[in-house]
């Protein structure tokens, strides 16, 4: 029901590239993500997902983060999870093509699953990604479809966001110095894609301890801003956070930019 209640307010507040003003948010909206052009990379993308549709092995799956809405049980089929829980068509060829045009060299994701959007992130774009996957029996399903797929630019880390947070970078998130990033993190990401732990204080938590590796231009997407009550209240105080320059919120996503030299904006897009 709040997910239903949630659409019908997104609907009534949403525009298309005609509401949108900034220049910037409306070369985004029109040139990426109204692009109708059908890029090789879909076709990729299209049979790594139809590759796990045919994979009906079962594995147990070990989730860190709010559990699932779906699945009762931990022992789920490989097929079952691409077809219910991994991102969209539609919504993995927009990030594919949020990758192509932003110029996207280094990229993180949290919370890789079945490698879906990674590979979309991946696929045709000259990128690396940076995935990180709580869930071994997950991750090695995962990785082996890098590998039959050849997406040598993946890489992908089977541990704890918060292990591979502290890998990157000692000490990350102590304290909102945002010249954190320059001084003591070489780790900076022009990308940063949450889709791991829809929990208000994780996301919280992320979303500060991550603020060094952004830069300029960096975006941040986060999956599923309406899922509950309280990831609404998240992605309300990530909007306000001081360096967040320009929000987007498209309903399944909430994306963020930190631009210094626009105006900070919010804007709610029908995609």
């Amino acid at each position: 029901m709040h997910l239903f209640l949630a659409y019908l307010k997104f609907l009534w507040r949403s525009t298309n590239q005609h509401g949108v003003h900034s220049p910037f948010v409306f070369g985004l909206v029109t040139r990426c993500f109204y692009d109708k052009k059908r890029y090789p990379a879909y076709e990729h993308i299209r049979q790594y997902r139809r590759h796990l549709y045919q994979n009906h092995s079962s594995i147990a799956v070990k989730d860190l983060g709010a559990g699932s809405r779906i699945f009762a049980s931990d022992e789920r089929k490989v097929s079952a999870i691409a077809k219910n829980a991994g991102i969209s068509s539609k919504r993995a060829r927009l990030l594919n093509r949020l990758v192509r045009y932003l110029q996207v060299e280094q990229a993180l994701e949290l919370g890789t699953s079945l490698g879906i959007g990674t590979a979309a992130m991946a696929t045709g774009n000259q990128t690396r990604v940076l995935s990180v996957e709580g869930c071994p029996q997950t991750a090695a399903v995962a990785q082996k479809q890098f590998r039959e797929f050849r997406l040598g630019n993946i890489d992908l880390k089977t541990a704890s966001f918060e292990q591979v947070l502290e890998e990157i970078s000692p000490g990350f998130g102590q304290g909102n110095d945002e010249d954190r990033g320059t001084r003591e993190n070489p780790s900076r990401f022009d990308m940063v894609y949450l889709d791991g732990n829809h929990q208000k204080q994780a996301t919280l938590d992320y979303f500060e301890c991550l603020l060094p590796a952004a830069h300029n231009d960096t975006v941040f997407i986060f999956d599923d801003i309406h899922w509950s009550k309280d990831m609404e209240e998240a992605w309300e105080e990530i909007k306000k956070h001081p360096r967040v320059r320009v929000s987007i919120d498209t309903f399944q996503w909430g994306l963020v930019f930190f631009r210094r030299e626009q105006e900070k904006e919010h804007f709610v897009i029908r995609v």
